[in-house]
């Protein structure tokens, strides 16, 4: 697991550690010291921690403009041990929403499992945000089904053409056009 790293392609164009804006501003990386393990696998030392043991993420990009964020994932997401998406919400979300971001694209091809437990979080985050949306792109098949079977697809756009998007090559303005297209068709 430490050679995944998350996409760099995107940092001449935004680095939240120095976005002032972030709640990763002043973050730092090392980049040769493997600090961080899921489980006892060493990881990349480019991942940030939003201190859940098992998931890092990385913010490749926000647009205040048009209130979108992009956010890879590596990991277990696991809220019945962990409650890792109180983390995500009050660490990331929290901190995000009164910037005017409320569309969020959150990258899972890296999501290794994912273990449900209550939905209150998903609730609040959905009733924080009700002109935008959050997208779940190129999610394993497992991850999907694991989502659907708790109900979790109620509050994130998942499956479909979300789950085999080619989006490393494409500027990201191009991905949240693509992304926001899908979202327009389910709830238009």
């Amino acid at each position: 697991m430490h050679t995944i790293e998350p996409y760099f392609n995107w940092r001449q164009l935004y680095q939240a550690s120095e976005d002032p804006r972030s709640p990763f501003f002043g973050y730092f990386n090392s980049e040769v010291y493997y600090t961080d393990t899921i489980y006892d696998h060493v990881i990349h030392p480019q991942w940030d921690s939003i201190g859940c043991e098992t998931l890092f993420l990385k913010v490749l990009y926000v647009d205040y403009l048009q209130g979108y964020c992009v956010i890879e994932f590596l990991g277990e997401w696991n809220d019945a041990v962990h409650n890792d998406i109180m983390r995500i919400k009050r660490d990331l979300v929290d901190e995000m929403i009164p910037e005017g971001i409320d569309k969020y694209i959150l990258i899972g091809e890296n999501i290794l499992n994912f273990h449900a437990d209550i939905q209150d979080y998903y609730d609040e985050w959905l009733e924080e945000v009700p002109d935008g949306w959050m997208a779940m792109i190129n999610l394993r098949p497992h991850v999907v089904d694991e989502l659907s079977n708790y109900g979790l697809d109620a509050y994130f756009l998942l499956g479909g053409k979300l789950d085999d998007l080619s989006w490393r090559t494409a500027h990201p303005r191009k991905l949240f056009e693509k992304v926001e297209a899908v979202v327009q068709r389910r709830l238009g």
